[in-house]
């Protein structure tokens, strides 16, 4: 039985109008705090029933000795690029996965007026003379702008090192963008990264580590807690609309993860000294209680996850959880209700709401204990 059969076997039923809150446009962070860490912290205590407002740079004040934090190393590839057609006209892509050598799941804008069979060409904008890197066949279409491209000639270079020439970050569509802005595009590339980023794969960024720096860090180990790495490469299957009623009809995206023996390990011994195990982000904690579901973290786990997490839900993978603010009427903020309790969260996110904090990728941060 897969990490998932089990929870899919009996799903309840829920409505989806609980993980709705009404959110004024204009608290959508649009750029990152001038400083990374600045960022405030609200902290929910889910046995006192607690809200607090705090800051991320005294994230310690609420760790104990023998915690670890689990953070995701994924890194973010600039996965948006551009096609010109031979007409001459330019197609917006978003590279999703690269399933075999050559070829290239992607969604494409404008979708409607590429045909089976077509060479699109693949341009580099550091060219002078405009030239195009690559030409690609167009093989099949998946519905919805999916699209499978094939690189002619036989192209074997990775996608992550073609991407990093020729792609931009791939931002969530609720963050705007003027053509054109290379200050922006450069800020973005910085920013729209956590600085332990290691493994290329995500078309988009773990944002509850956008907070950490390395003196955040530093203080953190100082403190006797442990801090530990999983891999989970974030998919654009995160920003897709949930479009049920029932959170029990909805088909959750796969998303690749991995957990190693050493993190497995430091997460027994944490809990054999009474220490939490903290997850920092959603994508975190799928990676952890997808393993859990698989061998209760005894041993290292990789492989293909489609987990929803959505109330009730049991967690066993982790004890306490960072996030950021999330879309209503999102999968992340299904987990976080899952986790958090609905009149909990919900108190929270009306609480963050007539606080102003920033919300989504470039928003502020929730720890929830």
């Amino acid at each position: 039985m897969s990490s998932t059969d089990a929870q899919s076997i009996h799903r309840p039923a829920f409505d989806i109008a609980e993980l709705d809150y009404a959110l004024p446009e204009e608290l959508i962070a649009q750029h990152p705090p001038k400083d990374r860490g600045s960022s405030r912290l609200m902290v929910v205590d889910r046995s006192a029933q607690t809200i607090a407002d705090d800051s991320v740079e005294n994230l310690t004040d609420y760790l104990r000795a023998g915690d670890a934090l689990v953070m995701n190393d994924t890194r973010v590839v600039p996965a948006k690029f551009r096609l010109k057609r031979s007409t001459g006209g330019i197609i917006d892509a978003l590279f999703l996965d690269e399933p075999e050598p050559c070829v290239w799941d992607v969604l494409l804008k404008g979708a409607q007026r590429v045909s089976i069979g077509e060479t699109l060409f693949l341009d580099d904008p550091s060219s002078d003379n405009g030239d195009a890197l690559f030409s690609l066949v167009a093989m099949s279409q998946g519905g919805r702008g999916r699209w499978q491209l094939e690189f002619q000639g036989g192209q074997s270079i990775p996608a992550a090192e073609i991407l990093e020439r020729v792609g931009r970050m791939p931002l969530p569509p609720y963050i705007k963008r003027a053509k054109g802005t290379d200050e922006n595009d450069a800020e973005d590339m910085q920013r729209y990264q956590t600085i332990y980023a290691n493994k290329p794969g995500a078309v988009a960024a773990p944002t509850a580590g956008l907070h950490f720096t390395e003196p955040l860090l530093a203080r953190i180990r100082d403190a006797s807690i442990a801090t530990q790495f999983v891999t989970l490469h974030v998919g654009y299957g995160t920003f897709a609309p949930v479009e049920v009623t029932n959170l029990a009809e909805h088909k959750m995206h796969h998303e690749h993860y991995a957990i190693s023996q050493d993190t497995c390990d430091a997460i027994a011994q944490a809990r054999e000294r009474g220490g939490r195990v903290i997850a920092v982000g959603t994508t975190s904690a799928r990676v952890l209680e997808s393993a859990w579901q698989v061998n209760r973290l005894s041993a290292e786990a990789r492989g293909s996850t489609d987990l929803f997490c959505y109330p009730p839900y049991s967690f066993g993978g982790f004890d306490a959880l960072m996030t950021n603010f999330h879309l209503p009427k999102s999968t992340l903020m299904a987990l976080v209700m899952a986790f958090g309790g609905i009149d909990l969260i919900h108190r929270a996110y009306e609480h963050a709401v007539a606080r102003e904090y920033r919300f989504f990728s470039y928003g502020d941060a929730m720890l929830i204990l």
